[in-house]
């Protein structure tokens, strides 16, 4: 009696006697649905005691993996978590027929959605890992570093736009009616390649020009650049844009292609080692010899000067009797050689304001004193020198002027 009651209890069917049943007895959809529950709370409480143990002093102190991936991979572990437990225990007898294709077809996608935002996280977070390690890389190694950012950053951009494609072609075929239409879709194919091909010529150009900028080494991450007569660095490289972060704070933004077709410089294409050069204008009697030992002396002293490159140099004379001195110095990098272009210019002019003050650019005009028969000389009008110079002209000739 007892055995007949817990087996209504669970739903199972009576053995008649001298008959047998294949297979197990099934369940009640209720307690299947309980199950199910069960199952889905348990995946998202296994999900969170992973997390919070890579996110523990122990494990995250000794793998600098962990950090990245509790921050990328949380909430797509949840959700895979979420739809893996219930696609593995939901079956048929849960709910009708016409329901039961409904919510299969809809795990479905959800499945696929999910592992595919799991997987694009993961490789982030592993890749975060080494740009994180590439960016603190200074010295002679800050070039490599900076172009294998670039390479990796691009990769996985592009790695992650192949996964959503293939993801979003998966989703779509996962469907009866789609899979009916692919053969036709598939023997169309060369026509709608050649209509998306012209309709998205512009885009397709730009990914080309992205990936050949990545791998041809044209400009990096972190690179000086100068555009359109705006210095800045390169912010952000992606597959279809360019951000340049220029000095003032503003951003330019410009489409890759255009690094491809018009000339721009770079001023770590090599390495980021810059010079730099200030223009004097001073007088005459400016003791060159004095001002290039003067030089020297500020820059051993200056912090931002990388003890290679410098001279002073006469490079011009003016027509109104100025002279052009030009200080050539260097520096590891464009700020730094900015800053101290500006130092040694404002270093330059104090030394000779207050030792040379005679040296200072002056404009010279000779005083002509006034002649007889032109009384007043300066203060006549142009109009009235240009008569009086026309007169003597034609006295010297031997014209009359009237």
């Amino acid at each position: 009696m007892t055995s007949d009651v817990l087996d209504r209890l669970a739903g199972v069917q009576p053995v008649q006697a001298g008959k047998t049943t294949k297979g197990t007895p099934s369940v009640s959809s209720a307690v299947q649905w309980i199950i199910l529950v069960i199952a889905v709370l348990a995946a998202i409480v296994t999900v969170e005691l992973l997390r919070r143990l890579l996110r523990s002093r122990r494990v995250n102190g000794r793998f600098s993996l962990a950090g990245p991936i509790v921050e990328r991979c949380t909430w797509p572990g949840f959700a895979t978590a979420v739809v893996v437990a219930f696609n593995a225990l939901y079956t048929p007898g849960m709910s009708g027929t016409s329901a039961y294709f409904a919510v299969e077809q809809t795990v479905t996608v959800l499945l696929i959605a999910c592992v595919s935002w799991l997987v694009i996280q993961a490789a982030y977070a592993v890749t975060d890992v080494v740009l994180a390690r590439l960016t603190h890389i200074e010295g002679e190694g800050n070039r490599r570093a900076r172009r294998i950012r670039t390479q990796i950053t691009l990769v996985r951009r592009v790695a992650a736009a192949v996964i959503i494609v293939v993801s979003a072609g998966a989703m779509l075929f996962s469907f009866p009616a789609v899979r009916a239409l692919g053969a036709g879709l598939l023997a169309s194919a060369g026509i709608a390649g050649v209509v998306a091909g012209i309709a998205a010529q512009s885009t397709l150009s730009n990914l080309i020009a992205g990936l050949q900028l990545a791998f041809s080494d044209a400009i990096r991450l972190d690179d000086a650049v100068v555009v359109d007569g705006e210095w800045g660095r390169i912010e952000e490289l992606t597959l279809t844009y360019v951000v340049v972060r220029l000095w003032d704070e503003r951003r330019l933004i410009l489409p890759v292609s255009f690094f491809t077709t018009t000339p721009f410089e770079n001023w770590t294409r090599y390495e980021s080692r810059v010079i730099g050069h200030v223009m004097l204008y001073v007088d005459w009697s400016v003791p060159v010899e004095e001002l290039r030992t003067e030089l020297y002396r500020r820059l051993r002293e200056h912090p931002l000067w990388d003890q290679k490159d410098w001279i002073l140099q006469v490079t011009d004379v003016g027509p109104n009797g100025v002279v052009e001195l030009r200080a050539l110095m260097s520096a590891a990098d464009a700020p730094s050689v900015w800053d101290l272009k500006c130092d040694m210019r404002e270093h330059l002019i104090g030394y000779i304001r207050e030792n040379h003050p005679q040296a200072m650019p002056r404009l010279r005009v000779e005083d002509v004193p006034p002649g007889p028969e032109r009384p007043g000389g300066r203060g006549m009008s142009v109009a009235g020198r240009a008569q009086d110079a026309g007169a003597a002209r034609d006295q010297r000739r031997g014209e009359d002027p009237a």
